[in-house]
């Protein structure tokens, strides 16, 4: 999900420089509810899975994100063909609108996010970014909506694809990990494409792609315990733990800070829901 996420996050930084990704879009926009099956199915208003407290967002986040997007549009502007201008601005504008406070704002830069990725993919369609970002961006446009939103979320299924195809390393294993996230909120079979197994698949191909992000993991976790399978779950958490002791080291600066909040929360609720104690997430010192 632009993973600290999707997206804020999530990516080691090389590909979306100074952006906070939350993969965990995906698991907030393919939430759909269904009231019946005739009734029209509406994508559930995203929730973050550790509550979306008033200070979440660590202070100037908004407005380096802000600046980010002003860089990376003014960039565009001046070489609108340019395939990594393109994409860092399909980026930015996810990041705006995984932070706005409104569908109003939600919407326009889901919108924009969409328009330049679908440019990016008509004139490069070999490129993996476009196809993620194009993904990630109707997945915000999908929390805004109710008849539509099933068409979007098979919309993004494809586009995911597409980009784990063309490069599953992107953005740490981003494909993958996206796709998980997609396949473990949806609706199951016969309303949409939700699978607890295919879910599972992508997010241990994820670990396996990029063991060393913690996204990964927690994502990973997080879905084991959704699907009751709490031995996993408990046999995952040490790796995590150490994963987020190394990443303290490598992963640095204030773009990282509020996805760092993000994932030390998640760890601490994953090790209090199995009972139990949560490691310290500092980087370790050997003696």
């Amino acid at each position: 999900m632009s993973a600290t996420s999707i997206y804020r996050a999530v990516r080691r930084r090389p590909q979306r420089t100074g952006t906070l990704y939350r993969t965990p879009l995906l698991r907030w926009c393919a939430g759909l509810l269904l009231p019946t099956l005739l009734t029209a199915p509406v994508l559930a208003d995203y929730t973050n899975r550790v509550a979306e407290a008033a200070g979440e967002t660590p202070p100037g986040e908004r407005e380096r994100l802000s600046h980010a997007f002003a860089a990376a549009k003014a960039r565009y502007t001046v070489a609108p063909t340019n395939a990594e201008a393109a994409w860092q601005l399909a980026r930015s504008c996810f990041d705006l609108a995984d932070l706005a406070t409104n569908d109003v704002q939600r919407v326009a830069f889901a919108r924009e996010g969409i328009a330049v990725s679908r440019q990016l993919v008509a004139r490069s369609p070999r490129l993996a970014a476009g196809h993620y970002y194009l993904g990630l961006n109707l997945g915000e446009l999908a929390r805004t909506e109710t008849f539509r939103a099933l068409k979007l979320v098979k919309e993004m299924e494809a586009e995911f694809k597409t980009a784990l195809e063309l490069d599953p390393e992107f953005d740490h294993a981003g494909p993958d990990r996206s796709l998980g996230l997609l396949y473990q909120d949806a609706p199951g079979w016969p309303v949409s494409i939700g699978s607890r197994r295919r879910s599972r698949e992508h997010l241990l191909k994820a670990v396996a792609r990029d063991p060393g992000f913690p996204e990964n993991r927690l994502c990973l976790i997080e879905a084991l315990l959704e699907a009751g399978n709490r031995r996993a779950a408990r046999a995952e958490l040490p790796a995590a733990g150490e994963t987020l002791r190394q990443g303290r080291m490598l992963l640095t600066g204030p773009e990282w800070a509020a996805a760092w909040k993000d994932w030390e929360a998640r760890f601490a609720t994953a090790t209090a829901k199995l009972g139990e104690s949560a490691a310290p997430s500092g980087p370790r010192r050997d003696r």
